[in-house]
């Protein structure tokens, strides 16, 4: 997901990104030890205790030691939007703050940004109830932010940038937002996640290779609409279908994966069901003949 969200950026002229960090931050830094990724310049700002949206930025910003214009992306978002477009609109506008928009057909997930003619923003609606939003153009979390910005945002708590920052800029009359129809997708659910593979395989976005090369797939096993990590074994008879088996898994005789994820390591059990959005996490040992419909393994609610 970084390495794709940094590639976009890249492709339009970033040369230098800070990651605001919290959970596992080794997991992000481990893999990039020498600080680059798709040729961006990483810098790593790990907060010591969560900050919440708008205190997360203005952690990272200070951290990285920013005082001109910068740009903001959500890590969890994949989309083809020209970044260098929403820069041009800021800056054409004398914006203190811009936001890219994008339209859903339930917005009641999102913060809602209805605008004026000229992209001057009227109101910060976050997750308005089903059936109640203003307008169907979300927030797509893209922004370009003044260093101003920094300055509306208290360093001694957690403050979001949706329900204080936006909001306080929208009484200003200092956010704009842009409308795009670019590919977005909010890969922060499990179902979002599996989409967003499916469309990477399908065309959507691109087309990208769909099964490693190194995996081994027995010649009665069937494989449709679905990402075959390196080194997973598919034994005689199984059938994978609008799934995701990552690194390592193995999936034994007759079994069934219909629609669910798979972490890395996985060993799972001859003539095993696993559907309806089940995600099984890495290292687990499924037994025989076990089923599961929209299952999380381990469950850790």
């Amino acid at each position: 997901m970084i390495e794709r969200v940094i590639s976009s950026l890249a492709s339009h002229g970033v040369t230098e990104a800070v990651l605001s960090l919290g959970y596992k931050p080794d997991a992000f830094i481990d893999v990039y030890p020498n600080g680059r990724c798709a040729g961006v310049e990483l810098h790593y700002a790990v907060e010591p205790e969560p900050l919440d949206t708008a205190g997360a930025v203005r952690f990272a910003a200070r951290e990285a030691g920013i005082e001109e214009t910068f740009i903001v992306v959500n890590g969890d978002v994949l989309t083809d939007l020209d970044v260098a477009a929403l820069w041009a609109f800021h800056q054409g506008h004398g914006a203190e703050g811009t936001i890219a928009l994008t339209p859903v057909d339930d917005p009641s997930r999102y913060g809602v940004v209805p605008i004026h003619e000229d992209g001057q923003v009227i109101e910060f609606v976050e997750k308005p109830p089903p059936g109640t939003a203003p307008t169907n153009w979300i927030n797509a979390g893209t922004y370009v932010l003044e260093p101003t910005v920094l300055d509306r945002i208290v360093g001694d708590r957690r403050v979001s940038i949706e329900r204080e920052t936006f909001p306080s800029m929208v009484a200003d009359s200092s956010l704009f937002a842009m409308h795009s129809d670019a590919y977005w997708l909010d890969a922060g659910t499990p179902s979002a996640y599996l989409q967003a593979q499916l469309d990477l395989i399908d065309g959507t976005r691109s087309t990208e290779t769909a099964i490693a090369s190194s995996a081994q797939i027995d010649s009665t096993a069937h494989i449709e609409r679905s990402v075959i990590g390196r080194h997973v074994v598919i034994a005689n008879g199984a059938s994978v279908h609008r799934s995701v088996i990552m690194d390592g898994t193995t999936v034994g005789p007759g079994a069934r994966i219909h629609d669910s994820i798979v972490g890395h390591g996985v060993l799972i059990g001859p003539d095993s069901v696993l559907t309806d959005l089940t995600v099984i996490g890495d290292g687990i040992e499924l037994p025989a003949q076990i089923a599961l419909s929209g299952a999380r393994v381990p469950d850790e609610s």
